[in-house]
C-alpha cells in the first residue's frame, strides 16, 4: 500500500463534503491554498458559478478531477426518457470539459417514486432493465466524449429512491454485459459507506481488477446513525475498516485518489471550510 502518512498527494475532496460553506470557486480555492490537488465536484455545484468559470479555475488551481458527479437516474416513464437521456449526455459533456477521471453513475430508483403526487412503483426488475439499457445508450455518447462511466452501487437502503444497483457483483455484472471487451470505457466507484458491509467485497474488487476501479471513496458510518443519508462520519470516527478496503483496491493496481466525500448536516456542514479540509488532510493521512 502506498504510504498516506507523512502528505496528502493522493487526496481529493468531493465537494459535497463542504458544499454548505461556499459555493464552488471559494471551495476550489480552498483546497487550493491547502495543497489538496484534487476534486470532484457536483453538477448543481457548477451549474451555479457557470461551466467556463469552473475550469478556469480548476486550470488556475491546477488540480486535477478525480469525478464528476453525478449522472445516472435513468428509470423513468416514457414521457421522461428523452429528458434522463439529454441530460444524461450532457453531464459527460460537462465532465469532458473539466477533464474529470469519469462520470460517476447514480444510478436511480423505483422508475415512479419522484413523481409528483404518485407512489413508488413497485417493479424493481424493470428498474433494473431500464437502467441497465440507460447506460448502454450513454456509453456510446460517452466513448465519444472519451469519458469513462462509473457505476457506483449504493447501500441496499437506497434501492427505492436512488440506486437499484446495491453491490459491486450486479455492478460487474452489468460491466460484463455492456463492455466485455473491459476496455476502460465503463467500470465502479467503490465507495466504502456504501459497500463496506458486503461478505463478497474483496472478492468482487478482485474481479473488477485495475481496470474496471475508476474511483475510490471515503468517510465512515457511525453508530448509532441519526440520518442514512445525512449523517456519514468523518473517517477514523465510525467502524468501516477503510485502510483494509483500500489495500484491497490498491492490490489490484488502483493508484488513484482517495475522495473524501462527507454528508454531515448536523456535523461537519456546521463547521468551518478550513476545520473541515484541516480534519480531511489530518485523517487521509491516519485513518485512511
Amino acid at each position: 500500500m502506498r504510504d498516506f502518512s507523512s502528505d496528502h498527494r493522493w487526496l481529493s475532496i468531493n465537494t459535497a463534503t463542504v458544499r454548505k460553506q461556499g459555493d464552488l470557486l471559494s471551495i476550489i480555492d480552498a483546497c487550493t491554498r491547502k495543497g489538496i490537488r484534487a476534486i470532484s465536484p457536483w453538477r448543481d455545484q457548477v451549474a451555479a458559478v457557470g461551466l467556463d468559470a469552473t475550469a478556469r479555475a480548476v486550470r488556475s488551481g491546477e488540480l486535477a478531477l478525480s469525478g464528476y458527479c453525478r449522472g445516472g437516474m435513468f428509470p423513468a416513464d416514457p414521457a421522461k426518457a428523452a429528458e434522463v437521456r439529454d441530460d444524461n449526455r450532457r453531464a459527460v459533456d460537462e465532465a469532458a470539459a473539466l477533464g474529470a477521471a469519469c462520470l460517476v453513475l447514480v444510478v436511480g430508483g423505483l422508475p415512479q417514486y419522484s413523481r409528483p403526487g404518485s407512489a413508488p412503483g413497485k417493479d424493481i426488475a424493470l428498474a433494473r432493465t431500464q437502467v441497465e439499457d440507460g447506460i448502454g445508450e450513454l456509453l456510446d455518447h460517452a466513448r465519444k466524449a472519451g469519458m469513462p462511466l462509473a457505476i457506483e452501487p449504493l447501500h441496499p437502503m437506497y434501492a427505492a429512491d436512488r440506486a437499484c444497483v446495491n453491490t459491486m457483483a450486479h455492478a460487474l455484472d452489468i460491466c460484463d454485459r455492456l463492455d466485455p471487451g473491459r476496455t476502460g470505457a465503463l467500470g465502479v466507484a467503490v465507495d466504502v459507506y456504501h459497500v463496506w458491509w458486503d461478505p463478497d467485497l474483496e472478492a468482487q474488487i478482485a474481479r473488477a481488477g485495475t481496470d474496471r476501479l475508476l474511483a475510490f471513496h471515503v468517510c465512515d458510518w457511525l453508530v448509532p446513525t441519526t440520518d442514512l443519508l445525512l449523517d456519514r462520519g468523518m473517517m477514523g470516527d465510525g467502524v468501516i475498516d477503510i485502510p483494509r478496503i483500500r489495500g484491497w483496491v490498491e492490490a489490484q493496481g488502483f493508484a488513484g485518489y482517495s475522495e473524501v466525500e462527507i454528508f454531515s448536516q448536523a456535523n461537519w456542514w456546521e463547521r468551518p471550510m478550513d476545520e473541515v479540509l484541516d480534519t480531511c488532510i489530518e485523517r487521509h493521512r491516519s485513518a485512511v
